[in-house]
């Protein structure tokens, strides 16, 4: 054998000085992958949570969304003149008149009337055939008291004609 040809077998071979520095480089890059793996599987689950939370958020707000759109319809439909109207009628007030304004001075600007007298309320219709429990008759003392009413009669009660009753506002 030659002397070079032992010198290039040692070489192949390795030493065990060579596998020893490799050991460490092995370890750094497994150690860099685990973290890797680790830390992409920890944001992939704070990505899913927050798309949960999204999803969850989306939901809450078509809900209130809706149910804002519903009280604005309800809003609406309460101020729709008609319905002011209505109220008011049902209420006991009627249109006033013209404007009458006092200036700074005490000059009185406009011609002041009296508001003309609500017509009385009519009493709501009683369906031809439906048995009245009882009628409002009215007692000694001018307050009415309730009687039976006569089997079969379909006559609507008297409407008082001193005392009206506001409706109730709904929600109030």
């Amino acid at each position: 054998m030659s002397p070079r040809g032992g010198r290039f077998g040692r070489v192949l071979a390795g030493s065990p000085a060579g596998q020893a520095a490799r050991t460490p480089f092995v370890l750094l890059v497994v150690a860099l992958l685990g973290g890797g793996l680790i830390s992409l599987l920890l944001l992939n689950s704070a990505l899913n949570q927050g798309s949960f939370q999204l999803s969850k958020l989306k939901k809450e707000t078509t809900t209130l969304t809706d149910e804002e759109q519903a009280l604005q319809r309800d809003v609406d439909g309460y101020s729709a003149p008609d319905a002011l109207q209505r109220r008011a009628h049902e209420l006991g007030l009627v249109p006033g008149g013209s404007p009458v304004f006092i200036g700074a001075d005490g000059k009185v600007a406009g011609t002041a009337s009296p508001a003309a007298e609500p017509p009385p309320p009519s009493a709501p219709p009683v369906a031809a055939g439906a048995p009245v429990a009882a009628s409002a008759v009215p007692s000694p003392a001018g307050s009415p008291a309730l009687a039976p009413a006569p089997s079969g009669s379909a006559a609507a009660p008297p409407a008082s004609a001193g005392a009206t009753q506001p409706s109730q506002t709904p929600g109030r």
